[in-house]
């Protein structure tokens, strides 16, 4: 196809992937569901599973698999902004207040998922469609655990926010965990993506390549963009110089950690977490993020959905590798780490907040599952049931969350008029 169609077909579906994800996301709203759900439920009905299915001449006509390339690009380079504004909310206090407290969380909500994964991948990995044939069992299962593990960091914060949480022990205990089990999620998935191939000369400069600049940027990237942070002035608005500058920094780091063999989100969001809190990153912030969460971010569920075929779940080796696989993630994330608070002390309704909210996987179970479908460890049978893994969490958290915590106020308004 030649470069000018692909151009056309580029502006068509960037008009109808932001009107149905709009549509969608609204639709989401009057059901006290997050936009970002209702844009998670948009991508996949302009996939396979629903528009493909009804329409499929329409559907191959509006996405021809020659265009696919252009809405990958646009998709990576809005997800690594959209990470590194993540990194950029990044709060080191929340480890220092609450660290004891939240430790035993964190780490049920990492050992016991990788314990399930390790339990349950030896059978998956003899079902078709689920795992390249490729990949080691080990691999796979810290794929498996990792994708298990991981939390919707950045709508927990968003939840925790919204209800005035953010100061709270609730909160803070909620955010310490979610941050050190995406930490390890991630630091994971770092591990399966550079040792995956068998060649663990490749794995070795990934790691130590990946570990040298994680240093280098808490060591003395820090230090430097301190010194780019203290040339903003909070009362004047943010030069286009600087954003360049910004931007020039977030695409060499992207490209520096996908050249080493890890993903380029890893550099944007370690860019992110090292930035200096103040007038810098808010007015970034305020440039970036609208963009970002308006126009890329439904371009990447697109590209997701594009690849999900809900179909295929309804095979019956698949349905049952589906129907299990969503038992573990229960019982593995949100299980685990309200028991793990409830033995740490935490009182039964906020150890059942903190389990609905670390259960939730959202857009960063997405970007973890698109990296591996990319890079070849799964297939698009176990990509299709971590679709549906991400959205049936995802949904289910801020109701539930809702719920416990409706249930926190009205036990707690009776003790309120006493006291006064």
């Amino acid at each position: 196809m030649p470069t000018a169609q692909l151009s056309v077909f580029f502006f068509l579906q960037a008009a109808v992937i932001l009107l149905v994800c709009r549509l969608v996301g609204r639709l989401a709203r009057r059901f006290g569901q997050p936009q970002v759900v209702g844009e998670m439920i948009a991508g996949v009905t302009l996939g396979p599973s629903l528009l493909g299915w009804m329409l499929p001449d329409l559907q191959a006509a509006l996405f021809p698999a020659q265009t696919l390339d252009t809405l990958y690009v646009f998709a990576q380079f809005g997800v690594g902004l959209y990470m590194f504004l993540v990194g950029t909310e990044f709060r080191g206090d929340h480890f220092r207040s609450r660290f004891k407290g939240a430790f035993s969380v964190s780490i049920a909500g990492i050992v016991v998922p990788f314990a399930l994964a390790f339990l349950i991948t030896p059978w998956l990995v003899g079902v078709p469609g689920l795992f390249s044939e490729q990949v080691r069992l080990s691999d796979a299962s810290l794929f498996l655990g990792a994708a298990i593990a991981i939390t919707a960091f950045p709508m927990l914060a968003r939840i925790i926010h919204e209800r005035g949480l953010a100061g709270s022990p609730l909160g803070t205990l909620a955010l310490t965990a979610g941050a050190v089990d995406d930490a390890a999620a991630w630091c994971i998935l770092a591990v399966v993506l550079a040792s995956f191939g068998g060649s663990w000369d490749s794995a070795w400069w990934a790691i130590g390549g990946g570990i040298a600049y994680a240093l280098f940027m808490l060591l003395i990237g820090r230090r430097l963009l301190r010194r780019l942070a203290d040339a903003v002035r909070p009362d004047a608005p943010l030069g286009a110089t600087m954003l360049a500058v910004m931007l020039i920094l977030f695409c060499i780091s992207a490209w520096l950690m996908d050249a080493i063999g890890i993903h380029a989100v890893f550099g944007g969001f370690l860019l992110g977490a090292c930035m200096p809190k103040g007038a810098l990153v808010d007015k970034l912030r305020d440039m970036l993020q609208p963009f970002v969460v308006v126009f890329f971010l439904p371009m990447f569920f697109t590209f997701s959905g594009l690849k999900t075929d809900l179909s295929m779940v309804l095979e019956p080796q698949l349905l049952v590798a589906a129907i299990a696989i969503l038992v573990v993630s229960f019982a593995g994330k949100g299980l685990a780490c309200w028991a793990a608070a409830r033995i740490a002390g935490e009182s039964p309704r906020d150890a059942q907040a903190i389990g609905a909210l670390m259960n939730a996987r959202g857009l960063m179970e997405l970007i973890l599952i698109n990296i591996g479908l990319q890079a070849g460890v799964i297939k698009q049978g176990l990509f299709s049931i971590l679709v549906l893994m991400a959205i049936v969490t995802t949904l289910m958290a801020t109701p539930l969350f809702n719920w416990i915590m409706r249930r926190r106020t009205r036990h707690a308004a009776p003790v309120a008029s006493d006291v006064m």
